[in-house]
């Protein structure tokens, strides 16, 4: 933005000092026009047009000195301008490219969370419902994770070892008896691995 003001700036600037050579121009070509024409009779007339005549032409040499060192900062700020307009276009380009990646993360998000859920519903559907119920309130309260795995003798939910008392009660549990740790209160998941 305050490299295209600059240039507009610039644009003014010339044009302005543009308008006023073409005013020294016409002026001096008017004052010529007058001398070559010989309706000044006067040596004292010709010499003040003549001294009139040199002086717009150095004051048309000095505006057109002015006029090219601005033609030369708009051309800069063109420049700079169009180099800005690039890094603006491959930034966007970039976001653009991003923007597209994570709407693609979201949809595939979204479908895998709709699967899961699906899946969870047939799965839940397959469990009692006071044990479904004791889950949902462990997931609520231990921030989404109302089970965990019981894996050699840790819980890995929280990831304490399990007390030798706790394993044993664990061990002559049932195996549809649903068992708890005792640290962070989660339903414990025995496998094989469990360590019992």
């Amino acid at each position: 933005m305050a490299a295209q003001t600059e240039e507009s700036d610039c644009a003014r600037e010339q044009t302005k000092a543009e308008q006023d050579v073409d005013q020294v121009r016409q002026r001096a070509a008017r004052d010529q026009q007058r001398l070559d024409s010989g309706a000044v009779t006067s040596p004292k007339d010709l010499e003040n047009l003549q001294r009139e005549i040199a002086s717009l032409a150095k004051r048309q040499g000095d505006l057109e000195d002015i006029v090219l060192e601005v033609m030369e900062r708009r051309e800069s700020a063109q420049e700079r301008v169009a180099e800005l307009t690039e890094r603006v276009g491959a930034v966007q380009g970039k976001v653009d490219d991003a923007t597209a990646r994570r709407d693609a993360a979201f949809e595939q998000i979204d479908g895998e969370v709709a699967s899961v859920t699906k899946e969870r519903e047939v799965i839940a559907a397959a469990i009692p419902a006071d044990l479904l119920k004791l889950y949902d309130k462990l997931r609520e309260q231990q921030g989404g994770i109302g089970a965990a795995k019981l894996y050699q003798r840790t819980c890995q939910g929280c990831r304490q070892e399990l007390s030798i008392t706790d394993i044993n009660e664990i061990r002559s549990a049932a195996p549809d008896t649903v068992v708890r740790c005792e640290n962070c209160r989660r339903i414990l998941v025995r496998t094989a691995e469990s360590g019992l």
